[in-house]
């Protein structure tokens, strides 16, 4: 265990304290923040492309690895920006572009998506993600609130959480506001009632101060603070979160 002093913290130069007598409810990203990512999603760009070299040859031999389908798919970003809040339309958009660059069949889009989002959802989730979330969901309402595209209930944790809330069904991602008072009205409480937790400083913690609520930073990585308004707290660990709770 680590010691009390080093569980939690203000940001240097906070102004702001956390006031845990006014949580009613909690609001929670996903990727990063309950399991690492980007393991998660070399594995799924794995995965599609051994699909790939099975029923669409000529593109799996375009896009030969997985940088190759990951760099495509930041290219429709830029080609999509009306995708930039749907990350499961911007993968099967750069997957369609991909077999039309080879010459392959653009049908097969679909089919190769569903089994790339199949094991995007097989994720590995940090150690102290279940018991997080079982104190978190044992004292408040708690909402996920994500601008991917995770499924809590294909993940295995769909019991922990009031509601679900994606960019991609609300139209509109984090830091918006609009999505941070989405997740308020879920857990039927106002937006100073909540508090949101997250990694990410700026889509995470910034909007959340900006949506009016309370905000845990989530700072495994140690990183300086890159904002003016500072967070109400930050801590290393979602265990450092529920002793700060507790």
């Amino acid at each position: 265990m680590l010691p009390s002093s080093l569980d939690t913290h203000q940001s240097p130069g906070s102004a702001a304290t956390l006031d845990v007598g006014r949580i009613r409810a909690i609001s929670i990203d996903l990727d990063d923040t309950l399991w690492p990512i980007w393991p998660t999603i070399a594995k799924a760009e794995e995965v599609l492309l051994q699909w790939l070299t099975l029923h669409a040859p000529a593109t799996a031999r375009l896009f030969a690895n997985t940088e190759a389908l990951r760099a495509i798919r930041n290219q429709m970003v830029t080609l999509r920006p009306d995708l930039v809040h749907d990350l499961s339309a911007l993968r099967l958009e750069s997957i369609r572009l991909a077999l039309m660059q080879a010459g392959d069949e653009p049908a097969l889009a679909e089919p190769a998506f569903d089994v790339f989002f199949d094991q995007r959802q097989r994720v590995e989730l940090f150690d102290d993600a279940h018991d997080t979330l079982a104190f978190l969901s044992a004292r408040y309402p708690v909402v996920a609130l994500s601008n991917g595209n995770a499924d809590v209930q294909r993940v295995g944790i769909g019991h922990y959480f009031t509601a679900s809330i994606h960019a991609k069904e609300f139209g509109v991602p984090k830091p918006d506001a609009r999505i941070f008072h989405e997740a308020a009205r879920a857990a039927q409480v106002q937006p100073h009632e909540v508090l949101h937790v997250g990694d990410d400083a700026t889509a995470d913690a910034l909007g959340a101060l900006g949506a009016g609520m309370q905000a845990v930073w989530l700072n495994a990585a140690g990183q300086a603070w890159p904002h003016g308004a500072q967070p109400h707290a930050t801590v290393s660990s979602l265990t450092h979160l529920c002793r700060l709770l507790g």
